[in-house]
């Protein structure tokens, strides 16, 4: 089974896009894309643990702090990339084509990681 990933609401679109170009059947959706604008991060986390999706964010700060209570809670968590804003489009793009097409599945689970790897 290929991995499934999904970008929170905040996540940049032309890194979403240029990972799309260079690899049209990545299976990566947008959190605005089922109903969870403005969504807090636990339900993000929980919709993503259910879909069995790796997330990709921006937000540090938050999202690294429920991440880790779901695993603390033995919650299922596929993992979560931060990947910071100050981080070229290019190196992000190459970093999640990276992790898209050498990651094995259930290899980030309970994982909170920062790009680049």
């Amino acid at each position: 089974m290929a991995l499934r990933f999904l970008v929170d609401e905040d996540f940049d679109n032309d890194i979403l896009r240029g990972v799309l170009r260079r690899l049209p059947t990545l299976d990566i959706v947008r959190v605005q894309d089922f109903g969870l604008s403005g969504a807090i991060d636990p339900v993000v986390l929980e919709w993503s643990a259910k879909e069995g999706r790796i997330v990709f964010t921006h937000d540090v700060s938050t999202m690294s702090k429920y991440a880790m209570e779901r695993v603390q809670h033995g919650l299922p968590m596929p993992g979560v990339f931060a990947v910071p804003q100050s981080l070229s489009i290019g190196k992000a793009i190459d970093e999640i084509m990276l992790i898209a097409e050498c990651s094995h599945e259930g290899e980030w689970e309970g994982q909170f990681r920062f790009l680049p790897l």
